[in-house]
């Protein structure tokens, strides 16, 4: 997983708009970026709506708030809509992006091991460097954390 002090991995995925988003487009602000699961799901759903709810506080820092999850655009832009989410949903259907952040690893459900995203979120830096890694969030508590840690 890369770690605080080092360059974040740049990427380009497409949002739920079919456009691309590249994370060296917010250069120059800091970027909170989050993977999640999946789209719809309980834990996913509370913790986008809880950004959704701050995202006006996070604008007012200049901090762009970024999810990610592997399920597709379309999906995204039924989750946003359903749920009014303004901030940006990266689709990463090929894991490139959550791979290279190492939050694809085994997770354990009810005795079941399986291969999952990791709830995690990484605050990124003005020049594009991971300034906090915060692993296996809770869905209800992390924009408010992280809005207090900004």
């Amino acid at each position: 997983m890369p770690d605080t002090g080092t360059k974040a991995p740049d990427f380009t995925l497409f949002n739920k708009d079919g456009k691309e988003v590249s994370l060296s487009d917010f250069l120059g602000k800091k970027v909170v970026l989050y993977f999640y699961p999946k789209d719809n799901t309980p834990g996913c759903t509370r913790q986008a709506c809880a950004f959704a709810g701050l995202y006006n506080e996070f604008k007012k820092k200049n901090v762009e708030v970024i999810g990610v999850s592997k399920d597709s655009v379309a999906s995204h832009q039924k989750f946003a809509e359903k749920h009014g989410l303004d901030f940006i949903l990266l689709s990463d259907p090929e894991l490139t992006v959550i791979k290279a952040y190492d939050v694809w690893q085994e997770k354990k459900l009810y005795g079941k091991v399986s291969m999952g995203v990791v709830r995690t979120t990484f605050i990124i830096d003005e020049k594009g460097y991971i300034e906090k890694v915060m692993p296996k969030v809770k869905p209800d508590t992390n924009a408010a954390e992280i809005l207090s840690a900004l």
